[in-house]
């Protein structure tokens, strides 16, 4: 079978990509670009769990520790980064193999953004001030099939469908149903697999990446480091700053990380699930039906 341009290898935090996707590489003449929304920070590798020097010595890796933890990055300055180094890899004969866990980073590589528009506060506002059966008529009216198939008893959808035919003077069900055709289409194009752990096992790795960050250094590198908001909302950064105010022990401050990031897996396994380009790799292999 024919190497796919491009290999997308997801998974939820602590299944293993960073390894996998290092050692296909070294195995198939790949380089590794960085999908993961922290690890393109540099100066906090432990907290993240960044690719070990063993690892980045199988074959080069790209995106990994370049901006500064002070700098704001989104999943649109992110595609701006990626594509020309995903153009260059290819470019060279050589295969890209885009791994992390940040599904919205992802999504926007792969399919681009959706041409849906960005929520408009001042257009909320005035719509959040009238009841919600005037929003249920005017989206009737506006866009019938959309609001056969939005649950009219929720105000948050309601609105934001109203929204999106307000500012753009069209129907939100032409834009919503134009962009699922154009990313179907993508789908069919992608080479793309997510890691599945059993539950237990990925539980087993999440405590023991915790108890490696909090005694690696994880916790002098928030103590030492200016950090973006984005970067602040990143797994560890609040409890880790908890500990070091005083407001909670060591041992709690593990148990919180180890849960956050818990719940955090569960959500990843979530989104992933629902992307139909994805083929899951149950992992490790389990050759003849016996364990691994």
């Amino acid at each position: 079978m024919d190497t796919p341009a491009t290999i997308y290898l997801c998974g939820p935090t602590a299944s293993g990509k960073s390894r996998l996707a290092a050692h296909l590489a070294a195995r198939i003449g790949g380089e590794v670009v960085n999908a993961d929304a922290f690890q393109i920070y540099r100066g906090l590798e432990t907290l993240v769990a960044a690719p070990t020097p063993e690892e980045t010595a199988l074959a080069p890796h790209h995106l990994f520790g370049l901006l500064d933890p002070a700098e704001a990055c989104d999943a649109m300055r992110y595609r701006q980064l990626a594509l020309p180094v995903i153009d260059a890899i290819r470019a060279r004969g050589r295969t890209p193999i885009v791994t992390g866990g940040s599904g919205l980073y992802l999504k926007f590589l792969t399919h681009g953004p959706d041409p849906l528009p960005p929520g408009n506060p001042e257009l909320r506002r005035e719509l959040d001030a009238r009841p919600l059966d005037a929003l249920v008529a005017d989206l009737v009216r506006l866009d019938p099939v959309e609001a056969a198939r939005t649950a009219l008893a929720n105000r948050r959808y309601v609105s934001r469908a109203l929204e999106i035919c307000l500012l753009t003077g069209r129907r939100c069900s032409e834009l919503r149903d134009g962009w699922a055709r154009q990313s179907a289409a993508v789908d069919a194009t992608l080479g793309g697999y997510v890691i599945i752990r059993e539950r237990p096992d990925l539980h087993r790795r999440i405590d023991l990446r915790t108890r490696a960050m909090l005694d690696g250094g994880a916790i002098d590198e928030v103590a030492r480091h200016t950090l973006s908001d984005t970067f602040s909302k990143a797994i560890g950064v609040p409890q880790i700053r908890d500990f070091l105010a005083g407001r909670i022990d060591r041992e709690t401050c593990f148990e919180r990380i180890a849960a956050a990031t818990r719940q955090y897996a569960k959500r990843q396994e979530t989104w992933f699930r629902r992307e139909p380009w994805l083929t899951p790799l149950p992992w490790p292999p389990k050759p003849h039906g016996h364990p691994a």
